[in-house]
């Protein structure tokens, strides 16, 4: 049966081509009968005997290719506009004329967030200062730690301000204060590669008394001040890379922990536990596979700025295709001496574990406890330094009376048993007793803002799109 229908349909094919054939050789011989001339159409009720030519009317002559080439994304304003650009190229006058016309027009609306925004903390307790860092506007705001805003004040005014082009700060996500002698280290993330450095009494647009260039992309701090060696979280390229805490310029690190086995997966806070010669490092869950000449960055010398350098990560240059994956949130724990493509330790990390977004970290080695700042899980939770797998948190600061809101930076101040977080949703820094737990009230808090007043969450915005369907702005951070 399907034997005959197949020769079935063969035979039609073929009388099907032969067809073909005749149409073509019919059509070939009518334009190569005769001179084209000029005919009057035929009345509707006569009818032709064969094909004809019915009209031919000659073109009026031009210059160029007869039909122009226009692609599909073809946009006629935008092509008026790439030809004004191109003639006032030649007429530096007109040129000026229209920068000046562009830098006059005023936007009909503006999305901004006016107030400080609030990312990292820490407290310097021996001259009682509290260090927040402000994201939203590039600042450094410098507080007594006692300061507490009154429900009805807009904002408390800080006592000093670090802030300006000079000082080279933007998106600075981690802070660190010398115990001795005041300093405060800033980390920079996604726009900057430096860590500036500026002694406890500077104010208003200062450069920093020392920098440390570093990979795109740092976030995180710690300082072992006994082995006097500055850890950096590398958010991008999923390291941790160690300088010596007094380095400055073009100083290399003089160790680099990066690798797939280090399970280091997009991470973001650092904390020490200087009792036990611990690092532990948040990590949000995004990593990729890296090596050598596997992206478009073949050879060490092509790796600029910074390079060539010794322990300097792999970075997405070196990214191995089709190798990203996205892993649940973890704390990773290594030995503070770790190197290279080094397993972690131990590994907190599961549903138990309650991580969400975990950003920032601090160690309390005396208690043996780990506090994180759960952006997203709008939470702190509490774990034990010897905590591993997928272990409950020991107890969780969250609930609308806590004030907490997209909490990213938190501090232990183990000398005056206080609880830091810096709040980047709500303009606020609370403050709670350090084994604050549940729907906790904060004992204090300072706003650079008016109370309960939402922020965009607005930090680092790239390219945006607009959802016509349901009429709202998609803003990536």
């Amino acid at each position: 049966m399907i034997r005959n229908l197949n020769k079935l349909i063969d035979s039609r094919r073929r009388i099907g081509g032969l067809i073909m054939l005749v149409v073509a050789a019919s059509a070939t011989m009518i334009l190569l009968s005769g001179t084209l001339r000029e005919t009057q159409p035929q009345s509707a009720g006569k009818t032709a005997g064969s094909p004809r030519l019915i009209s031919y009317e000659q073109l009026p002559p031009s210059e160029g290719e007869m039909c122009e080439w226009v692609p599909a994304s073809y946009n006629p304003s935008a092509a008026l506009l790439m030809q004004s650009v191109a003639s006032n190229q030649s007429s530096p006058a007109v040129a000026t004329s229209t920068q000046d016309e562009v830098t006059k027009r005023k936007p009909l609306r503006v999305i901004q967030d006016p107030y400080a925004g609030f990312s990292a903390v820490a407290v310097e307790p021996i001259r009682d200062e509290v260090v927040l860092t402000d994201e939203n506007r590039f600042n450094v705001m410098v507080y007594d730690r006692l300061t507490n805003t009154p429900p009805s004040a807009t904002m408390s005014e800080p006592k000093r301000i670090i802030g300006g082009l000079n000082t080279k700060i933007q998106y600075q996500c981690g802070v660190y204060i010398d115990p001795g002698n005041g300093d405060i280290y800033l980390t920079n993330n996604d726009t900057v590669r430096n860590l500036v450095v500026f002694s406890r009494r500077a104010e208003g647009n200062v450069p920093p008394d020392r920098e440390i260039s570093t990979p795109y992309g740092a976030f995180g701090i710690a300082v072992d001040e006994a082995e006097q060696e500055l850890f950096i979280t590398v958010q991008h390229d999923g390291a941790v890379v160690v300088f010596p805490k007094l380095a400055k310029g073009d100083d290399p690190p003089i160790r680099l922990l990066q690798g797939e086995r280090t399970r280091l997966a997009d991470p973001h806070g650092i904390a020490l536990d200087t009792k036990n010669n611990l690092i532990f490092v948040t990590n949000y869950g995004a990593s990729r596979d890296e090596r050598v000449g596997a992206g478009s960055a073949p050879d060490l010398a092509s790796r600029k700025p910074n390079w060539p350098r010794g322990n300097w990560p792999l970075y997405r240059g070196d990214v191995v295709l089709g190798s990203g994956k996205f892993s649940p949130p973890s704390i990773t724990v290594y030995s503070d001496k770790a190197e290279g493509d080094t397993p972690p330790l131990r590994v907190i990390q599961g549903p138990k574990t309650q991580l969400n977004w975990p950003t920032g970290i601090a160690v309390d080695p005396e208690q043996g406890e780990v506090f994180v700042a759960n952006a997203t899980g709008q939470s702190i939770t509490v774990y034990s330094t010897t905590a591993n797998g997928d272990a409950a948190p020991i107890r969780v600061l969250r609930g609308p009376k806590t004030g907490l809101q997209d909490p990213t930076g938190v501090f232990v101040d183990t000398h005056n048993g206080e609880l830091w977080v810096a709040n980047f949703g709500n303009h606020s820094a609370t403050v709670y007793r350090r084994d604050a737990s549940a729907d906790t009230a904060p004992i204090r808090a300072i706003r650079s803002g008016p109370q309960n007043l939402a922020t965009p969450l607005i930090s680092n915005p790239h390219s945006i799109a607009y959802d016509v369907n349901r009429e709202e702005i998609l803003v990536p951070n």
